[in-house]
């Protein structure tokens, strides 16, 4: 039998370790990480305390861990990494469809704007690259949404909370439960009026992105129509497919 090197080894713990931080909603304890992982209790001390010294991981009261302030930085340069990737794609879609083209990501309990290729046509919309906002009352924030359980769209609709940037805004889990299952079922998410008045949003899934991500077209409601949908939810479809493709390839 082949032994792992012990650098390689350090290394795939440490890892082992973040990725079971970030998967938990709650901050952990040192034991029930060192459980999780199967790690020895010793082992998983000194890495937690090399992460927390290099900022990675930090220690909330109770002595239980979280991830760090350095992850932030990471992630929103992970963030424009990644719309930088699907900046062409996106062009690409927004001259076919005249309308402007978006990506975003779930960035902890918010959708965050990562790239956008503006539409040739007039129309000036609230949306810009880095901008943060709830999930939702957005059509790229309920197609991030869509993706995941409910028990976890409830964790996160518990934190963040659903205000209403419009009357036309969902206002109850049961209602935001209930689109969202729409959503999966027609396979596109729609914002219809409910984050901008006057704006309708169509959006979807980018299917094994590293984070769950979506692809929108936004524009007026009066070119946003339902010969519009026909026409751009396959094109949105294909796009976010190719998307999916460079960036795991």
């Amino acid at each position: 039998m082949t032994k792992t090197p012990a650098g390689v080894q350090s290394v795939t713990r440490t890892f082992e370790i973040l990725e079971h931080i970030t998967a938990s909603e709650e901050h952990l304890s040192l034991s029930e990480i060192a459980e999780a992982v199967e790690i020895p209790l010793p082992t998983t001390h000194r890495i937690l305390q090399a992460l927390t010294a290099m900022g990675y991981v930090r220690q909330v009261s109770g002595r239980r861990y979280g991830l760090g302030p350095r992850f932030i930085i990471m992630g929103e340069v992970a963030g424009r990494q990644l719309g930088a990737a699907a900046q062409p794609r996106l062009a690409q879609l927004a001259e076919q469809l005249g309308e402007t083209a978006n990506m975003a990501i779930l960035d902890t309990d918010m959708a965050m704007y990562v790239a956008q290729v503006p539409s040739s046509r007039s129309m000036r919309m609230f949306t810009e690259v880095g901008r943060r906002v709830h999930l939702h009352a957005t059509g790229v924030g309920k197609a991030i949404l869509a993706q995941l359980d409910d028990l976890h769209v409830k964790s996160i609709v518990e934190r963040a909370g659903m205000p209403s940037p419009t009357p036309n805004s969902l206002a109850s889990l049961e209602d935001l439960l209930a689109e969202l299952q729409t959503t999966r079922s027609r396979g596109y998410a729609l914002d219809d009026n409910e984050q901008e008045i006057g704006v309708r949003c169509l959006a979807v899934a980018v299917p094994q992105a590293p984070n769950p991500s979506a692809i929108s077209v936004s524009g007026p409601v009066t070119r946003v129509d339902g010969a519009f949908a026909e026409r751009a939810v396959p094109l949105l479809q294909q796009v976010a497919r190719e998307i999916s493709q460079d960036i795991n390839s």
